[in-house]
């Protein structure tokens, strides 16, 4: 039996006892964050799954792992089918497959601390026209039979300060509290962990590559808020900076205060608070108002001192992945490379700054048929060489104090030519990436309502990609951040219908993927900017690219690139090395200068 079998068979052992039909078990906190602590990746620990978002139903003879086209390829590969059914989503969902195959009578359960009340309400309700009942767990069967689950961090806070925030927590607290009152309530929950962050201006290590700590807030209309955080993770500084006006409480009152908020009216976003939330309010009686976190929405859009600090930030992240892939031009047709060792020479190149905190994400570095996973992550046991005469897919970022930043290239690995069919493909994603760099549109327009204009070039010629083309992204925070996303409108899928505003920065990401084979993707940063028109009536917003290094010219079949595409792309190269050059010298800046030459065409269509 392997050690995935042997576990299956343990949390079985354990639901029999617990006298349940089954469990759900999703990739989730007690904040419904999307990257998680060690602590809480409970369906990695059960299936070996490796991606970041998904869901497994176990039941008594059958288990199920729910995951979305990101990962079509990567769970067949981590995942034993034997003993797990693939479910694509959004097609088929877990209330769906609940209602097929669960018996008449089951009681199925699960950790009302790690999914929202929608998603209860939902499966309820799937479940009653069987028969069946979702019954919450008082804990989590997972952590009964996880041995050597993991403790929660207990790494100090550290304060963000306004140098970088722009605006002090007191007057986001302020604005929190304006919001309150204007709509007679007394208090909101704040449970994202960014939304606390962002709130306090406070930032931490509990998540990799997020820089969060494990907390919740009560803000209230006074503009005073309660902290509960563990004691051991608050220093002296961060006392001072937090004030009187909050307090510091134990985590073990967060429920209990909950509780005792009766008859008072109390916001919660049923998007991003999990249902046990929901349960503690209304057992004490409150009032519960469903309202979108208040933060949500002033975090996405943001101050002019947050832009400046992007830009900062993308400048040197743009001269580090510069010197990468120069030094990957000198090196890696040697064929002596293979996707860690790349990863770990570009983040030594991000780390040579002396401002890099963190990556911003696991480095997504992909050469050949692994590249085709659109969200793969390279182990000691995927881990392929970078042979000559291939293509290298890198999707990676860092945090600094003053920005977050996520950039994907995809580089052409000599000395042969790349084939016709790699450069069409290639050359169909820059005009995507092109076509959306260079939107004008008006207000009030959503990002669902651009994403087929990165998708055109590639659906013309049949082709398509099963990830959405752009996510926000916060400011020394969440690489991926709401509410404004860039993506098909399918099955209400959430941002994709979010109006885009000035402030709102966004990644610029189509792509390409040949199973099997290689992958593509060209992706940049971009701040949604007011644009004056002559004789406009209205307001128009456009996109200022915020990401500078080199795209990677020979994949490009330039005879694709119509007048527009082209004049792009030599005025992108101008800024590029105007931006990098600078923070270049010997032959790095030699390389740049070369690579940021301009493409000439004669009969450009």
């Amino acid at each position: 039996m392997s050690t995935y079998e042997a576990r299956l068979a343990a949390l079985r052992a354990q639901l029999k006892k617990e006298q349940l039909d089954g469990f759900v078990v999703p990739i989730c906190d007690e904040h419904m964050s999307e990257y998680v602590g060690d602590y809480a990746q409970r369906l990695g620990w059960l299936t070996g799954f490796g991606g970041s978002a998904g869901s497994a139903v176990v039941l008594s003879e059958q288990a199920a792992i729910f995951t979305d086209g990101r990962y079509t390829l990567q769970v067949r590969e981590q995942v034993d089918g034997k003993n797990w059914q693939y479910v694509g989503v959004p097609q088929t969902s877990i209330a769906d497959w609940l209602h097929e195959y669960a018996p008449g009578g089951a009681r199925i359960g699960y950790d009302a601390w790690v999914h929202t009340k929608g998603w209860v309400e939902s499966a309820t309700k799937a479940l009653a026209a069987k028969g069946a009942e979702l019954v919450a767990v008082k804990s989590n069967p997972i952590d009964r039979v996880w041995a050597e689950q993991p403790q929660k961090s207990v790494a100090k806070l550290i304060v963000h300060d306004t140098q970088y925030a722009g605006q002090s927590s007191a007057e986001k607290r302020a604005a929190v509290a304006e919001w309150l009152t204007a709509n007679t309530l007394d208090s909101t929950v704040i449970s994202a962990l960014d939304s606390v962050a962002w709130l306090l201006n406070i930032r931490g290590s509990d998540v990799s590559n997020t820089p969060v700590a494990l907390s919740f807030v009560l803000a209230h209309a006074d503009g005073t808020a309660d902290l509960f955080v563990a004691p051991e993770k608050i220093d002296d500084a961060v006392r001072a900076h937090l004030g009187n006006a909050v307090r510091l409480r134990d985590p073990s009152e967060f429920v209990p205060e909950l509780r005792s908020m009766e008859g008072k009216r109390i916001a919660v976003d049923p998007d991003r608070a999990v249902a046990a939330i929901f349960g503690a309010l209304h057992a004490g009686g409150a009032h519960i108002i469903e309202a979108r976190d208040p933060t949500i929405l002033p975090k996405a859009v943001k101050n002019p001192i947050e832009q400046s600090g992007h830009r900062a930030a993308q400048a040197r992240d743009g001269a580090a992945l510069s010197r990468f892939l120069h030094w990957m031009r000198e090196t890696a047709y040697k064929g002596e490379l293979n996707e860690l060792s790349a990863a770990a020479r570009l983040k030594a190149f991000r780390e040579d700054t002396g401002m890099l905190k963190d990556l911003s994400f696991d480095t997504i570095s992909a050469t050949g048929p692994n590249g085709a996973h659109c969200h793969y992550k390279v182990d000691e046991s995927t881990n392929r060489d970078i042979e000559p005469n291939s293509i290298y897919l890198v999707d990676s970022g860092g945090q600094y104090l003053d920005g977050t930043t996520d950039v994907t290239r995809t580089i052409w690995v000599g000395p042969g030519d790349p084939t016709a069919e790699m450069q069409d493909r290639f050359t169909r994603v820059l005009k995507g990436h092109i076509a959306l760099a260079s939107a004008v549109f008006p207000e009030g327009t959503r990002g669902a309502q651009l994403d087929s204009l990165a998708r055109a070039s590639l659906w013309q010629a049949g082709l398509d990609y099963a990830h959405g083309t752009g996510h926000g992204v916060g400011s020394f925070l969440a690489v991926h951040e709401g509410p404004q996303r860039i993506a098909k409108f399918a099955g209400g899928q959430a941002g994709s219908d979010e109006p885009l505003q000035a402030g709102m920065i966004l990644s610029n990401e189509p792509g390409y993927y040949k199973s099997g084979e290689y992958g593509i993707r060209i992706e940049n940063l971009v701040l949604v900017e007011e644009r004056q028109i002559a004789g406009a009536e209205g307001r128009y917003f456009g996109f200022e690219t915020l990401t500078f290094a080199p795209i990677e010219k020979n994949l490009v079949d330039v005879s694709l690139l119509n007048a527009d595409e082209l004049r792009w792309w030599n005025d992108y190269h101008i800024k590029v090395l105007a931006i990098v050059g600078p923070q270049l010298e010997g032959e790095a800046l030699a390389w740049a200068t070369e690579a940021c030459a301009g493409l000439v065409q004669t009969n450009a269509p």
